[in-house]
């Protein structure tokens, strides 16, 4: 641990000599300075000469890669990024560094090299930690720029705020533990103040959360029509702490964002393909040759309007129809021209079965009613049954 040897240089250092008063104890520290200087002058000068040096040549190579940095296009680019690092790069640091570098070349010391070994340890860590907020504020921000979201801007003030006290506090216990402070009560105290922060504030966080879930996982953006639980509408605004969704009948849907989270999503933006299927009904008066012909004649309506054909098969007896199934495929996002697609592919398929003589089914009901003597009344004229009747008679002579 750097304090603990600089304490245990001072400590040495103080019986070594034992001074009788203050006085005495500057005069002996004077002295032992002194003599130090005294006799190693030519290190001293040596390393003061090559710390220099170091000092320059890492400014110099700051300066290059930031000039690089910034002449590179794209704003929150991963190279703009590092310039920023390399623009929060301190020049005390980098004289710390070069003072921690060629400090044993010129045998201080142990209280000097202790002391340079602490302060090189503060500069350092503060240092890194400054680089690390730099790179995750950026990373973040680079994140919101390729999405344009106004919510993620918005916040990035309590983010960098959240960003900078975590990683601040992170550095102040590594800082504390090398000097030789038993941090693990201070740890367990941050631990229990951040879980009793987290349970008072447990609704903001969730929402927060929930919000920076979607802005970096993107299950849906706005201008996107999406459906929630039973709802479904456009995505206008994703908060902080709400989205608002417009449904198709025109109300404002605002939903919290942890509850929009907690339900399936389904995200109509996202559908490269749409599946149309037709249910058709043809007369049971169609002949059997008619019924085998007709999935081919539907198959090339499809194909003929240019859209992608999946099958086309005879589903069932139904009460009053037989029944055929249609489904194709329409390769487009744009849900307009899905429907449109959907509308010629309709046409397409009504003037085709028309043209080959097929009679679509609707729903026929035949009611017969009893008289009052029990005589069965047909529910048609009564002369359409004496012909019938004649009809029948005179095919049978």
């Amino acid at each position: 641990m750097t304090f603990s040897l600089l304490a245990a240089a001072t400590s040495a250092a103080s019986k070594a000599a034992a001074p009788a008063n203050p006085l005495d104890d500057l005069n002996f520290w004077w002295n032992s300075s002194a003599a130090w200087v005294n006799g190693h002058w030519l290190q001293i000068g040596i390393a003061v000469g090559a710390g220099l040096t170091i000092y320059f040549l890492l400014s110099l190579l700051r300066s290059f890669a930031l000039k690089r940095a910034q002449a590179a296009p794209g704003h929150f680019s991963l190279t703009d990024i590092v310039g920023r690092v390399i623009h929060k790069t301190r020049s005390t640091v980098l004289a710390i560094v070069a003072i921690r570098l060629v400090a044993g070349y010129a045998n201080p010391p142990a209280i000097i090299l202790a002391t340079i070994q602490f302060v090189f340890t503060i500069a350092v860590v503060f240092q890194i930690a400054i680089w690390a907020r730099e790179i995750v504020i950026g990373l973040i921000q680079r994140r919101a720029a390729e999405g344009h979201n106004e919510t993620l801007n918005n916040a990035m003030g309590i983010i960098r705020l959240l960003i900078s006290v975590a990683l601040f506090a992170i550095a102040a216990i590594v800082i504390l533990d090398n000097m030789g402070v038993n941090v693990t009560g201070l740890v367990a105290g941050l631990g229990i103040g951040g879980i009793a922060i987290g349970l008072a504030a447990q609704g903001i966080f969730s929402d927060l959360f929930a919000s920076l879930s979607i802005i970096f996982d993107r299950p849906f953006r706005v201008g996107q029509a999406i459906k929630y639980d039973n709802s479904a509408g456009t995505v206008e605004r994703i908060g902080l702490k709400s989205t608002h969704i417009r449904s198709v009948n025109g109300e404002l849907l605002v939903i919290s964002n942890t509850n929009l989270l907690s339900k399936e999503i389904t995200n109509y933006a996202h559908l490269h393909r749409r599946r149309i299927q037709f249910a058709i009904g043809v007369v049971y008066q169609t002949t059997p040759a008619m019924l085998r012909a007709l999935p081919a004649l539907l198959e090339e309506q499809v194909k003929t309007a240019g859209q992608d054909f999946i099958r086309a098969s005879f589903t069932g007896f139904g009460a009053s129809s037989l029944d055929f199934e249609l489904i194709f495929d329409v390769h487009d996002e744009d849900y307009d021209k899905v429907t449109a697609a959907r509308t010629e592919i309709g046409i397409r398929v009504f003037e085709a079965m028309t043209a080959a003589g097929y009679d679509f089914a609707y729903p026929t009901q035949t009611t017969f009613t009893a008289a009052p003597d029990g005589t069965m009344i047909m529910p048609y004229a009564e002369s359409l049954a004496l012909e019938a009747g004649s009809g029948g008679a005179a095919r049978s002579s």
